[in-house]
């Protein structure tokens, strides 16, 4: 079986240098979308600790086993980059440059690869070398700072808005524009410095605008989309779920009042002055009844009231099971492929690589036998 599926990036060869977080998740997108994704493991791994068959970040790739710190480990890179379109690594500034892999070495060996560098700080500045995860990222870039309640800290997002948001989703977008160039006539390869602080910091551009229109109060929780609305938010219900509220046009709101039984507080939408009163009587009223009768009250209607689902629950919900939002495979369910083509779909087609599982494989199909299976140590079989 090749790594090469059907979606728009089918025959688009892609080398992965291993790490975790957003490198991974990057090279698993240009995967679902039919690329052919190589993912360089270092021997002893370097996952997130738990069993590979789960780390569905890996799924649609194919794995090799190199140690870059042995005499031959760059060359095998190198052998790969010579047939590749893309390499994309997470290291911190300067180690793919001391480990014989960085861009210098990459395009000398092939002119045209895009040559993808993610981080959350940047290749220079003055926190370049810092280590830093995805909190601290969104933190500096203020993006951090618009989230939670203002009687509460800031409201840790998961890593969902640095290192896939903001770091992620846009070194896929500069890897596809860069292999858009280097594919077009007199085009060339060139690097892709994808920083998580940029990226963070891109996503609040409208914010800024309205910052400086004076339509953002640069506090947490007292604006239009941060919760400080009152039917612009989350409410608990009597089984101590929740209801999620974005009824923010008029016609919107009038529904979604009349259907919550305040039609007389209609008025409140447009009194700053009330919204106090609105949001308590909003949420007493969401305290009568459980998530699940609430949910059948606006089913059906343009209120904007959606129940918020748990991550076990959201695949079975009936829109997003007819859309096939979710999918299974290999016994896991997992979120199918985004977004969708009418032409070339794309597919989960290949379970998460196992470490160096694939390299017989991968030595074949792309002409490259030095990167031939070898034992977890690193050492080639005998």
């Amino acid at each position: 079986m090749t790594g090469t599926g059907t979606g728009p990036l089918a025959g688009v060869r892609v080398v992965e240098l291993a790490g975790i977080g957003p490198g991974p998740f990057a090279a698993m997108l240009l995967a679902d979308l039919g690329a052919d994704v190589v993912r360089v493991d270092r021997p002893g791994g370097a996952g997130l600790g738990i069993d590979p068959a789960y780390d569905l970040t890996n799924r649609n790739k194919r794995s090799v086993l190199v140690d870059l710190k042995s005499a031959e480990g760059p060359g095998q890179v190198l052998d790969l980059v010579a047939r590749a379109d893309v390499l994309i690594e997470g290291y911190r500034p300067g180690v793919a440059e001391r480990l014989g892999v960085g861009p210098r070495d990459c395009l000398a060996r092939n002119p045209k690869l895009v040559y993808g560098r993610m981080t959350g700080w940047g290749q220079e500045g003055p926190l370049a070398r810092r280590a830093g995860h995805d909190i601290a990222y969104i933190a500096l870039t203020g993006t951090l700072s618009m989230i939670g309640t203002p009687d509460a800290p800031p409201a840790v997002p998961a890593n969902l808005l640095g290192d896939y948001a903001g770091g992620s989703l846009y070194l896929v977008v500069g890897v596809l524009a860069a292999l858009h160039h280097a594919r077009a006539e007199g085009g060339t390869g060139q690097v892709v410095d994808a920083a998580i602080t940029d990226g963070a910091a891109h996503l609040s551009t409208m914010i800024h605008g309205m910052l400086a229109a004076g339509g953002w109060q640069d506090r947490r929780g007292v604006n239009l989309l941060d919760g400080g609305c009152p039917f612009y938010g989350t409410y608990e219900t009597s089984d101590g779920r929740h209801m999620a509220v974005g009824a923010l046009e008029r016609q919107f709101y009038d529904e979604f009042m009349r259907l919550l039984g305040l039609a007389d507080l209609a008025p409140a939408r447009d009194d700053l002055a009330r919204w106090g009163e609105l949001r308590d009587a909003v949420a007493a009223r969401f305290k009568e009844r459980t998530r699940d009768e609430w949910t059948a009250v606006f089913e059906g209607s343009d209120a904007c009231v959606a129940p918020v689902l748990s991550l076990r629950e959201a695949p079975a919900h009936p829109h997003l099971a007819a859309r096939g939002t979710f999918t299974d495979h290999g016994g896991l369910t997992q979120p199918a492929p985004a977004p969708r083509f009418s032409a070339t779909p794309g597919s989960v087609r290949r379970p998460p690589a196992r470490p160096g599982a694939d390299a017989a494989e991968v030595a074949r199909d792309w002409g490259v036998p030095s990167v031939q299976q070898q034992h977890p140590d690193g050492r080639r079989p005998s």
